[in-house]
Parts: C-alpha cells; structure tokens; sequence
C-alpha cells in the first residue's frame, strides 16, 4: 500500500508562504522529490521515503528524516493545531 499514513501529519510552508500537508510516504515522496535542491537533508528525507514505500523501514522513521530536512530548511509548519482553512470560522474573503 502506497498510502503508509504518518500517525500524525508534517506541515511544510511551501510557495509564497502557504501551508501544506504531508499526510502519507506517497505525499511525503512527492514533495520532497519536486523539491528544487540536491542538499544532503534532501537525499536523506528521499531515500527514507523509498524505504518506507519499500517497507525496509516505517514510516514515522519517515516522517523523522523528512522532519529532519523540513527543519533544516526553514519549511517546517510548527504553529497552531489547524491551519487556517481548517477552522469552521474560516472565511477565505478576509485576509489574515
């Protein structure tokens, strides 16, 4: 099963400063894949991918590297629970 779901999902900053999330491996590949870069974190988060696709390793070993790399980039969504869109008060009107 290419899914592999993460127990808890990675939130990265991607674009002009908009949220995404990392739900899967499969998600997880993709991103870091069409990542533009070579950076050793990035080779690192890569191959833990396909080995969690593999199954040679699980994928919260996964979702630690690709943590990892997301961190050293300065990518890394660590602010509130939900993103802002997530939220039954949202209204994409009204910039925030």
């Amino acid at each position: 099963m290419l899914a592999k779901p993460f127990e808890k999902p990675v939130r990265v900053w991607v674009g002009l400063g908009f949220p995404r999330q990392l739900n899967t491996v499969a998600d997880a590949y993709q991103f870091v894949t069409e990542w533009c870069g070579n950076s050793p974190e990035q080779r690192a988060a890569i191959r833990a991918c396909k080995a969690a696709l593999t199954g040679d390793v699980d994928a919260e070993t996964a979702r630690g590297v690709l943590i990892a790399f997301a961190r050293r980039k300065d990518i890394l969504f660590e602010g509130e629970n939900t993103l802002p869109y997530e939220t039954s008060d949202y209204d994409p009107t009204v910039q925030h």
